[in-house]
């Protein structure tokens, strides 16, 4: 049975999704890293899935034969904590992270409480390593990097 991906980039508005964020805190930790994931990324922020705010795309093909679309980086302002996408394996993201204030993280994801918690330079760091990682990973083929 083919695999269905079920993060896909949609033209849904990244503003009116903000604005739907109940905590006031987090819309503006939303927008700060908005300003701050565009700025850095040079990508215009689009909508993927329902909740992920994303910045470019690359296409990924695994060996197993699995393949799809991800954004190069992105984030979510959920509930309980603000999660920040950034590429996997990686290795140059361990020692970025030993600089980057207080967080937790999982394979794919960085979790944060909120933004005054981290450093803002190495938020910028992040985004260009995992950028530059991805493209050279899945370098495009007519894609948009």
């Amino acid at each position: 049975m083919a695999y269905e991906q079920k993060t896909k980039e949609h033209d849904g508005s990244v503003i009116e999704f903000i604005e739907a964020v109940e905590s006031p805190k987090k819309r503006e930790d939303a927008y700060r890293l908005l300003e701050i994931f565009e700025e850095t990324s040079g990508y215009q922020a689009k909508m993927w899935g329902p909740s992920i705010i994303g910045f470019g795309s690359y296409h990924y093909r695994y060996a197993t034969g699995h393949e799809g679309d991800a954004p190069l980086v992105g984030f979510s302002p959920r509930k309980a904590k603000i999660s920040l996408y950034f590429a996997t394996g990686d290795p140059e993201r361990e020692a970025l992270l030993k600089d980057f204030g207080k967080h937790t993280s999982g394979k794919a994801c960085v979790y944060i409480n909120k933004l005054d918690d981290v450093h803002t330079d190495v938020l910028k760091d992040l985004i260009r390593q995992s950028i530059e990682f991805l493209q050279k990973t899945y370098p495009a083929e007519g894609a948009d990097n």
